[in-house]
């Protein structure tokens, strides 16, 4: 197994759950991936991913494993999915029950917005619904597999997705107000895209989300290393500090790894759990090229400007999850369009020591700021020093000031690309711009005999739930070939295949 990240930890603690002989190497000092923190004034504050939904995908991964994931993780269910702002005058929550985030959009926009949140939030369940079974849990479709699977009475469920029509434009069928517009668009920047250019189908997110969001003691870093543990547990092996130089093969498939320092490790099946363009871009080795395919500049995802610091927060009442909205949503994503960064950023602010509420302490706390950036290109430093300033200054437009300690550790498209090889700085693959642009994602199986794929670059698509479900349909694709080599051994008198197998 290459890489700890969620996708690749889930894979090993299926595979090793399963009976193979399991390796895990990873780069970095801990496992996680992208669900990680950084220490600030020695408090830990996540640095990724914040936001946990689709708990099923965990609750069936510990179960299929004979685990129970609240046995291993501490969660708590959110009242308040996320506050909202504009500006001075008043912010929007929206909430777990539907009946009270009406009730509030009712009260923020008037009852024609609120009867169009009922049409979109019916809209949104019905998109789930219609791609949960063939392409969520499902190995990567084609366009064609996916109709065909439809059959001819699910071929109006696939045209009311609205494949063809970008989200931005979808939700002025629900909602007139633009703030709104805004809100349930910025669900595209989940997949790192533009709602001006994704397709509408990621109106689904909402649905997601009004599923349940729930708090993780200790942050989605403390998701990471239960999976990890437990994989252990079931008798894999981590190895962190063990970057993997090449992936080495022969004319049969894939029959090991090279590490940087030279140690060669053998293997009858290697999941890659880095970004699939690092893999097209020969960070791997020439010969593993053909098994994804290159991401032009022009076609990733977006990347993020981050702060994680220890700050006083005044003049806003912070919840868990806040959002701060640009005032010119259409000029901000010309701007990371252009590769530049934006002049007035929408931010995100995800505060660890809140729930529902105010901290029970007042005094600083952890915050982590974000703001969307374009994907490769050259933010200089400066640009990233202006990016802050214009992101107090967004903040401070809605009210609140933040003092911050001068230990703020901050992370631009440049160390994000450091941090994650082949990526350019995007944090979510190829950019879901265009009704095709999910059938291009890759699927587990590669054109290599023993090489598979996880992560969130690969099908079904980024996101800490989608990312752990591709880790569980690689490991799943590399036990059914297993067994299906196995029954054709059989078949074949005179026959025989290796004994163990190393999954590094």
């Amino acid at each position: 197994m290459i890489g700890a990240g969620i996708g690749g930890l889930v894979a090993a603690l299926r595979l090793a759950h399963a009976g193979l002989d399991v390796t895990v190497l990873e780069r970095a000092s801990r496992p996680g991936g992208k669900m990680r923190s950084v220490s600030v004034d020695g408090l830990p504050v996540e640095a990724g991913p914040t936001v946990f939904t689709m708990r099923w995908v965990f609750d069936e991964i510990f179960s299929e494993c004979g685990a129970c994931l609240d046995d291993r993780v501490a969660l708590a269910p959110a009242a308040i999915l996320a506050r909202h702002a504009w500006g001075p005058d008043g912010h929007l929550d929206l909430f777990a029950d539907p009946n009270a985030s009406r009730d509030a959009i009712g009260t923020f926009a008037g009852a024609r917005e609120a009867e169009g949140y009922d049409r979109f939030r019916a809209r949104a369940a019905a998109v789930y619904r219609t791609l949960e079974e063939p392409f969520i849990r499902g190995q990567r479709p084609s366009p064609v597999g996916l109709t065909r699977r439809a059959g001819l009475t699910g071929l109006g469920d696939l045209w009311r997705i609205q494949p063809f029509t970008t989200l931005w434009s979808a939700l002025g069928e629900y909602f007139s107000d633009p703030r709104l517009r805004q809100l349930f668009g910025r669900y595209a920047t989940y997949c790192g895209a533009s709602p001006f250019r994704a397709p509408a189908t990621l109106m689904l997110v909402a649905h997601v989300e009004s599923q349940g969001v729930w708090h993780v003691a200790g942050g989605l870093s403390a998701l990471a290393r239960a999976v990890s543990d437990l994989a252990v547990a079931n008798g894999a092996h981590l190895r962190t500090e063990a970057p993997v130089a090449r992936i080495v093969t022969d004319r049969t498939g894939v029959v090991g790894v090279d590490l940087a320092d030279g140690e060669r490790i053998p293997a009858d099946a290697v999941i890659c759990n880095a970004d699939a363009a690092a893999l097209a871009d020969g960070l791997f080795g020439a010969p593993v090229t053909k098994a994804a395919e290159r991401v032009p500049p022009a076609e990733r995802s977006l990347s993020a400007v981050t702060l994680c610091m220890n700050a006083r927060a005044e003049g806003f009442p912070l919840l868990r999850h806040t959002v701060f909205f640009s005032g010119d949503y259409a000029a901000e994503f010309d701007a990371l369009a252009s590769g530049r960064l934006p002049a007035d950023p929408t931010v995100y602010v995800c505060a660890h020591d809140r729930g529902d509420g105010a901290p029970e302490d007042p005094g600083s706390e952890r915050l982590l700021c974000l703001v969307n950036a374009p994907a490769g290109g050259a933010v200089t430093p400066s640009e990233i020093a202006q990016c802050k300033t214009d992101l107090h200054r967004r903040l401070g437009a809605c009210g609140l000031t933040l003092s911050e300690t001068p230990a703020t550790v901050t992370t631009g498209p440049a160390e994000f690309g450091a941090l994650f090889p082949g990526t350019g700085g995007a944090l979510y693959g190829r950019a879901s711009h265009g009704w095709m642009a999910s059938f291009r994602r890759p699927g587990a199986r590669t054109a290599i005999p023993g090489l598979y794929l996880a992560g969130g670059s690969v099908h079904p698509g980024p996101g800490v739930p989608m990312a752990a479900q591709s880790g569980r349909l690689a490991a799943d694709s590399l036990l059914a070939d297993r067994a299906t080599a196995r029954a054709s051994t059989r078949r074949s008198a005179g026959a025989a295949t290796s004994g163990g197998t190393s999954t590094p």
